[in-house]
């Protein structure tokens, strides 16, 4: 095992991300800079069967995880030899899919006699902020908002958080996919919302998620219910129903609470920097109007590029490098989790 003595400042570390349906493995130094981030996606497949099959999503990973990885490193430059550390997400996310990537890097790790990195997929989200990025230090208040998780949280230090709020049911992204179904549009939901939503206006008002609640938690399960009850009446009283306008209105339900809460956890805790990240901060509309309140307020906002958004490596890269640094490696007992703690 790597002792402290031996911890390198700019270390350069190897990353596999396969959680989901998309396969990854990116080469990052320091925690900041990307000389690689690669991505295989099994997406198409899925979109027949209105979301991800996980059997597939495994079979998928599997076929792909070798060429990934050897890509990225080809496009980086580095030989394993030249690696200082292994980086894998472990949990959460689909345990088959997971299985795939923690084993390939288990025996990577073995073979090269590598360190390896137990990485949370959920921290790594938070941390796709810090890429590119070497003026973002903490303490900040991040909002995480992807398919699985929604939470606004103070980011005291790399490894010391606090969970102001969370979703109390469904994250935010798996409402926009349960609201894209019953508008008929294909999977994955946020984005095909979001270009349906353009064409629309915010007509429609959908009640208001944990009404009179002063706090910072979110519930989408029953805003996902009155989109669903809102076109069912219509359909019953045989009216037609202005797609366009739902897709809108309900975008602007789910993603103006998220701002507004996480504007006031900032000035709750009295920071002037606030950090995103995960698959719904690539929507347009979030990102513009998370801008526009924070550039009222002289607010310092880090958006991770789309890219970096949606399921990757390289954040997974940069919060392995905030692992390393803390001595937080793991053996060949590393096993895949499908629930982990933030």
């Amino acid at each position: 095992m790597i002792n402290e003595t031996e911890l390198k400042k700019n270390a350069v570390i190897l990353a596999i991300e396969s959680s989901c349906d998309e396969t990854a493995a990116a080469v990052i130094r320091g925690g900041r800079e990307i000389f690689s981030n690669e991505i295989m996606s099994s997406c198409t497949e899925h979109v027949k069967f209105g979301g991800v099959v996980p059997e597939i999503a495994s079979r998928a990973h599997t076929l792909a995880i070798s060429k990934v990885v050897d890509s990225a490193l080809k496009k980086a430059g580095f030989e394993l030899n030249e690696l200082d550390a292994i980086a894998v997400t472990y949990g959460a996310g689909l345990l088959g899919a997971l299985l795939v990537g923690v084993s390939y890097a288990k025996a990577l790790a073995y073979a090269s006699d590598l360190p390896l990195l137990p990485v949370s997929h959920i921290r790594g989200h938070i941390a796709a902020c810090y890429l590119n990025r070497p003026e973002l230090k903490p303490p900040f208040v991040s909002l995480l908002a992807s398919g699985g998780h929604t939470a606004v949280i103070y980011v005291k230090d790399y490894s010391d958080f606090e969970i102001l709020g969370q979703t109390l049911d469904d994250a935010v992204g798996e409402a926009f996919d349960k609201v894209a179904r019953v508008l008929s549009l294909d999977y994955p939901g946020g984005p095909n919302i979001e270009r349906l939503a353009r064409e629309g206006e915010n007509s429609i008002k959908f009640p208001p998620m944990l009404k009179g609640e002063k706090n910072f938690d979110f519930s989408y399960s029953g805003l996902k219910t009155a989109v669903i009850n809102y076109i069912h009446t219509a359909e019953q009283k045989g009216e037609s129903v202005n797609r366009a306008d739902v897709a809108c209105s309900f975008q602007s339900a789910a993603i103006d609470v998220l701002v507004n809460k996480t504007i006031a956890a900032a000035k709750l805790k009295n920071v002037k920097t606030i950090a995103a990240g995960g698959g719904v901060v690539a929507n347009g509309y979030l990102r513009e109007k998370l801008k526009a309140e924070c550039e009222k307020r002289n607010i310092k906002l880090y958006l991770p590029e789309r890219g970096l958004c949606t399921d990757n490596a390289a954040m997974i890269g940069a919060e392995g490098y905030i692992r390393y640094l803390n001595g937080d490696f793991a053996d060949m007992t590393l096993n895949a989790e499908a629930q982990v703690e933030l």
